[in-house]
This record gives C-alpha cells, sequence and structure tokens, in this order.
C-alpha cells in the first residue's frame, strides 16, 4: 500500500508523523509524494490557533479531490482531539484519529482497511523527516501550565515525559547517523521530566547527552522564563556542545497582562533574567514570543512593551495577535477587535525589525565559526546556513555564504561577515 502525508504544524506535530509513518512503514506502506497513486490519504492536523485550524480544514478538503473507489482519507492530530463532531461537518473523511487513540493506530487502520498490520508507534521506528545533519527529539508531550491563551493542555493534556534512557537512545542514533544539531522540543522544556523523576530533570538530562561521543550540539526549544534556572544558565555557560540559545517566550512586558494571561513572573523578574542570561553568556542569543491583543490590553500596554524591548534588545523576537480559544480563560474575557491587534502587531514588529538589525550591524567584520550548509540560493548563487545563532525555523532568519569551494548538506564552514540586514547576514569563506 502507498500513503500520502501531509503534516502540519509546529515540529513537535511533525515528530508525531515521523512516529506515523515510522510504524506504517514497518507494515511494507510506502511513503510516497503524489496523492494521485495514494491508497491511505493522511493529514497530520494543528488546532493550536484559527489560522492553524483553517489551514487544516483547507488542507483536508483539497485532498478529499483525490478520492476515489480505492482509497481513503484519514484526519488525525490535534484537530480531532479537539473537536468530536467532525464527522458530521467533514463527511469526506473516512477516519479521524485523535491523540489519545494514537495507542489504538494500527487497530483503526485495520478496521478500515480489513487489513491485519501490527505493532505501535515508537521512537525506535521513527521515519526522518529532517535532513542528515539536523534532527527534532521530542523528549516531553503535554503541558503543566495553565496559560490564559493556551489550548495546548486541552489538545495535549498533563507533562508526560520520556524517560532519559530512551531520549538518550535517540539522541545516539541521530549523532551515530551523522545528525549535527540536536533540537530538544516539547511544550514545556524546562518542566522536562517532573512527572518521571518528581523534580525538573532537563539539567540531569543534558549532563548524559554531553557524555555522547561525537561532533555535535543540542539547542534547547521552549523554555519557561521562571524555571530557567542558574544551575542550566551555568551548564549551558560551561558546556560547549549545549548551545548558548534561550528560547524563552515571555508572551507580554506589562504585570497586569501576564497576570491575566496566568503565567508566572512579572516584568522585573524577566528583565533580570535575560539580564542574567547575557552577563553570564555574552555570546548568547535569546529568542522570545509575544502575544499583542489579549484582553484588556491597552495603548500604554504596547508603548511600554515597544520600550521593554529597546532596554532588552532580543535577538530574534515573533509575535502572535491573540486568537481566542474556547476552553480557555482567555475566552472569557472581553476581546479587542481584530483591526487594533494588527495595528499592534504591526508597531512591535516594525520595532523589531530596527532592533534586529543593529544587533546584526555589531556582526560586521566578525568571524561565525561552524556554520552548517543549509541549501542553495540559485538566484544568489550562494549557500544558506546557519550556526547556534540560528535555529530551524521561520522565525531567526538565515546566513548567506559566499563559498570558496563547492559544499554539502551539513558541511561546517567558517565565515567573516560582510554585510547584513534585519533578518540575515551576508559571509565570506575563510
Amino acid at each position: 500500500m502507498k500513503l500520502y502525508l501531509i503534516s502540519l504544524g509546529c515540529a513537535k506535530n511533525m515528530v508525531d508523523s515521523e512516529l506515523i509513518v515510522g510504524l506504517l512503514e514497518q507494515n511494507q506502506i510506502t511513503l510516497i509524494d503524489d496523492p494521485n497513486d495514494a491508497d491511505i490519504l493522511m493529514v497530520n492536523t494543528c488546532a493550536f490557533i484559527e489560522s492553524a485550524r483553517k489551514e487544516a480544514i483547507d488542507t483536508i478538503l483539497n485532498l478529499a479531490d483525490y478520492k476515489n473507489d480505492h482509497n481513503k482519507l484519514i484526519v488525525c492530530g490535534c484537530l480531532p482531539q479537539r473537536y468530536d463532531n467532525l464527522a458530521n461537518l467533514l463527511p469526506e473523511v473516512d477516519a479521524f484519529i485523535s491523540i489519545r487513540e494514537y495507542k489504538d493506530f494500527i487497530k483503526i487502520i485495520n478496521n478500515l482497511y480489513k487489513s491485519d498490520f501490527k505493532g505501535e508507534l515508537d521512537f525506535k521506528h521513527l521515519h526522518i523527516a529532517t535532513p542528515n545533519y539536523m534532527r527534532y527529539i521530542k523528549i516531553s508531550e503535554g503541558c503543566l501550565n495553565r496559560c490564559a491563551f493556551c489550548a495546548i493542555p486541552l489538545i495535549r493534556g498533563k507533562l508526560r515525559s520520556r524517560t532519559i534512557e530512551d531520549i538518550l537512545s535517540e539522541v545516539k542514533q541521530s549523532v551515530a547517523e551523522g545528525a549535527y544539531e540536536i533540537n530538544l522540543i516539547s511544550q514545556d522544556t524546562t518542566r522536562y521530566g517532573y512527572d518521571l523523576y518528581k523534580e525538573n530533570s532537563i539539567v540531569n538530562l543534558l549532563k548524559e547527552i554531553v557524555k555522547i561521543e561525537g561532533n555535535f550540539k543540542v539547542r534547547l526549544l521552549y523554555l519557561y522564563p521562571d524555571i530557567v534556572s542558574d544551575e542550566l544558565i551555568d551548564f549551558i555557560k560551561n558546556n560547549p556542545k549545549i548551545m548558548p540559545y534561550f528560547d524563552i517566550p515571555i508572551q507580554h512586558s506589562e504585570d497586569h497582562l501576564l497576570k491575566l494571561m496566568n503565567r508566572r513572573g512579572n516584568k522585573e523578574f524577566i528583565t533580570n533574567l535575560i539580564k542574567k542570561i547575557k552577563r553570564e553568556i555574552p555570546e548568547a542569543i535569546i529568542r522570545t514570543t509575544l502575544i499583542v491583543g489579549f484582553p484588556e490590553e491597552t495603548e500604554e500596554d504596547i508603548i511600554n512593551l515597544g520600550k521593554f524591548m529597546e532596554e532588552l534588545k532580543f535577538d530574534r523576537l515573533g509575535a502572535f495577535t491573540y486568537s481566542m480559544e474556547e476552553g480557555t480563560k482567555g475566552a472569557t474575557l472581553k476581546q479587542i477587535p481584530q483591526a487594533i491587534k494588527e495595528k499592534r502587531y504591526n508597531y512591535i514588529m516594525q520595532k523589531q525589525e530596527k532592533i534586529a538589525l543593529d544587533n546584526n550591524l555589531k556582526l560586521v567584520g566578525k568571524t561565525l565559526n561552524d556554520c552548517f550548509i543549509t541549501g542553495y540560493d540559485e538566484n544568489n548563487f550562494m549557500y544558506l546556513a546557519r550556526n547556534y545563532m540560528y535555529a530551524p525555523d521561520d522565525i531567526d532568519g538565515v546566513i548567506y555564504v559566499a563559498a570558496k569551494d563547492e559544499h554539502n548538506l551539513g558541511d561546517l564552514v567558517n565565515i567573516v561577515v560582510k554585510d547584513v540586514d534585519s533578518y540575515s547576514i551576508t559571509g565570506e569563506e575563510i
């Protein structure tokens, strides 16, 4: 049988897709890139915010055009996890598989196709979707936080961590297969292990990972501010295998909004944390995300947020307009009109564009080591690359490399920075 799969949403959802494809491949089902030839049409959906749900539904309807007498359309992931009435709304779909039903994934497939496939989702049998030079490794599922804007706990449930031994096995395998960049991901990476070991155990995990032999680096993504401990900062500072990259979503600067959002900490705490990281690790890259337009946000709040950004000069910053999510505390509050949200979003992003440019201008003339080749831009006749300063997503930007030699994906090069803009730098290989 042949499978055509579209995976939507974040890297954590992509890992779920790697698990699904790996399971099906164990049963001699082949992943293909043409829906016309598929026996199984599948969409792994995201339902985090309204725009993600719209994308999911549009994708499902588009894929339904490829249905015939011999194939079936399956929708899995966050959308069927969050909504129980999809069968009436999307009759084109032959089966919905929610996240809670993943333990019965093969059973559902067998019922649908009258087959006798076997197995279960297993991190030992992943179909790797990323290039060889990098991996996403999901260390836990679910979340113990209850942020007023976020539906993730409603979708993904409470924290469920993988064991240190299980994660180490996957990291070792990834390094053996040539991965240079290991990205540890979860809904709240700083909380890793609390359910298993009765304490936040991310440092204990990192202590074991850095013992693994090989030329690789580890990046941590999704750190909750108030549990970025001194121990974690110190460990990153003193262990070169851990990239000095701090992805710390803060959501806002103003105390009354942080309280309404059910966020722990306040402006003073966040300010001190960011300054502490920069003081201890001057080369650290600090990334954050903000939400604008949350209920009760005022124009003064946005001006203060802009001043806060100018003070801390985040290296990377992404923003979202608030999306009202049913079942969350934020949905019970008086909403701000979308036009005002968009205006505030544009204000914040324009301010960050200038901050990012100022940050990048300081790099001109400097040498950046261990940039790994990620692609080639045929329009500019230059390679694309990243180093520890750039995470593998759309927020951070890219490095353009004028190379002396031909390179393969994952090759490491050193460059001297020649030119910059707000979201990219251009350098020459040295």
